[in-house]
């Protein structure tokens, strides 16, 4: 069954912890949990879910900015990594993008999922060591819907 995405809401918020702790300390810093928290609170209109079967596989953030839209706060299951879910994030956020006008959509990766974003045609414009903490290198990205 292929992926579906749909809206976070409030009481979504346990399943995207539990993705953020199944994420750390490979792709985020146990100290971020208070700020993608936080993030959640605040913008949680722009926060979206993609499902498998029912389960919540991976999680999103997509902001319009005009001619820019902005991808936050990024993360899949380890377990549905190389399942299709990566694809249908990227799919809707290009999607979100261009309804609202974007034409390039801007990612702050790691280098680690550098390679992912790479593949779907997202440039690195620039990278900072150490940018997300020790060891965990920071890589300004862009992906152009033109």
């Amino acid at each position: 069954m292929k992926p579906g995405i749909r809206a976070f809401g409030e009481a979504d918020l346990s399943a995207c912890l539990a993705l953020f702790d199944a994420n750390c300390p490979r792709f985020f810093a146990p100290n971020e949990r208070a700020e993608f928290i936080g993030y959640l609170r605040a913008h949680a209109g722009e926060y979206r879910l993609c499902e498998r079967d029912g389960r919540v596989v991976a999680a999103f953030g997509v902001a319009l900015h005009g001619a820019r839209a902005r991808l936050n706060w990024i993360m899949v299951d380890p377990a549905a990594q190389g399942s299709g879910a990566g694809g249908a994030m990227i799919a809707a956020t290009m999607a979100a993008a261009r309804a609202g006008g974007a034409h390039m959509i801007d990612i702050a990766a790691s280098h680690l999922s550098e390679p992912f974003f790479a593949r779907h045609g997202a440039r690195s414009r620039g990278r900072i060591a150490d940018g997300w903490g020790p060891g965990m290198h920071r890589v300004d990205m862009e992906l152009s819907l033109d």
